[in-house]
């Protein structure tokens, strides 16, 4: 049952995103209900959006990148995150259900594309084992860190903070309930590297951040956020190896937060998976290279589409955007 959807107004001019075209909520056959947002034609090739950590319906994806490429974008609360109901205890498993249902209310079906970001990347990766999706592209995906391939290459603290969810995910999920949307604000700006913050500092894309991480902790981070960040945290029960359909994943070259080795290992895992590493920019790729992502993913679907656009091109254009803004900083940025 579809409880919402309507058209809202635009609250601000980013470069970098959109907001969203139409909100709304949909309640599931347990009572649960879903917050979702959407970008794009109605009529567009749907895909759905996985979001990132602590993000919540309302952050979307480059600006203007799905009308561009004819996408209907549907990006879905977690539960626990925005607007959609806990579900404590939930899994994976629990996650793909709840995609599954709510393709069909929302007439996304048979089977929608699927992106999914930073967090967001191992419930997508879940959704694609189990065959809910028909092509899935990661962007700047957080790797399967309680794999002692990739915790080897953590530094100590967050191998530190990988060992605790180990040995104790009732009590980590009790730290990580402690985190609010001031603290992952700073925790991400503190961690990105100048060509990120040049997206980030953007005043449009700021305003829609932080209004994404205040809806996504109006429930309390135990309601979400917590969970969430246990289990992508710890060991995935994912038979990566069973995936079938097409998948994609991106990355910033300058990214560090997400994966030691830029998901080398992470794609060997996935048959049939194609890496791309895009310089000058970090984990802010999904934002800054949003065009020629979506285009790409959309080609996958649609073979016989034109070309897609490079990404060379889509950064060239944003830096020449951003020049022509009134006082806009000359040289000595890295973005």
């Amino acid at each position: 049952m579809q409880d919402g959807g309507g058209w809202i107004m635009m609250s601000g001019m980013s470069l970098y995103v959109d907001d969203p075209t139409r909100l709304g909520t949909t309640r599931l056959a347990d009572g649960r209900v879903l917050g979702w947002a959407e970008w794009g034609p109605r009529d567009g090739l749907p895909v759905l959006l996985s979001p990132g950590a602590a993000t919540s319906r309302w952050l979307g994806i480059g600006a203007g990148a799905v009308e561009t490429e004819g996408v209907r974008l549907v990006s879905v609360d977690r539960p626990g995150l925005g607007v959609s109901t806990p579900a404590p205890d939930r899994t994976f498993a629990d996650f793909v259900d709840d995609v599954s249902e709510l393709t069909g209310l929302l007439g996304l079906g048979p089977l929608p594309a699927m992106l999914g970001n930073s967090q967001g990347a191992p419930f997508a990766l879940a959704c694609a084992a189990a065959g809910v999706v028909s092509a899935l592209t990661l962007v700047s995906p957080a790797d399967e860190v309680a794999d002692p391939e990739v915790a080897a290459a953590l530094p100590d603290d967050l191998r530190g903070l990988v060992a605790r969810v180990a040995e104790d995910p009732a009590g980590a999920e009790k730290v990580f309930a402690g985190f609010d949307a001031d603290a992952m604000r700073r925790m991400v700006l503190a961690g990105s590297p100048a060509c990120d913050l040049a997206v980030y500092e953007d005043p449009g894309f700021a305003a829609a951040y932080g209004r994404a991480l205040d809806e996504a902790f109006c429930q309390g981070a135990a309601a979400g956020y917590a969970r969430d960040t246990v289990l992508a945290m710890g060991r995935w029960p994912i038979d990566l190896g069973a995936i079938t359909v097409p998948v994609e994943v991106w990355y910033g070259e300058e990214d560090v937060s997400h994966a030691p080795d830029l998901g080398r290992r992470l794609v060997s895992r996935i048959p049939g998976a194609r890496r791309t590493v895009v310089p000058g920019v970090g984990g802010a790729l999904l934002w800054a290279t949003a065009e020629p992502i979506l285009a790409s993913l959309a080609e996958t679907v649609r073979p016989d589409e034109p070309v897609e656009r490079d990404w060379r091109e889509e950064q060239a254009r944003r830096r020449t955007v951003r020049g022509r803004r009134p006082g806009a900083a000359q040289g000595g940025g890295r973005g």
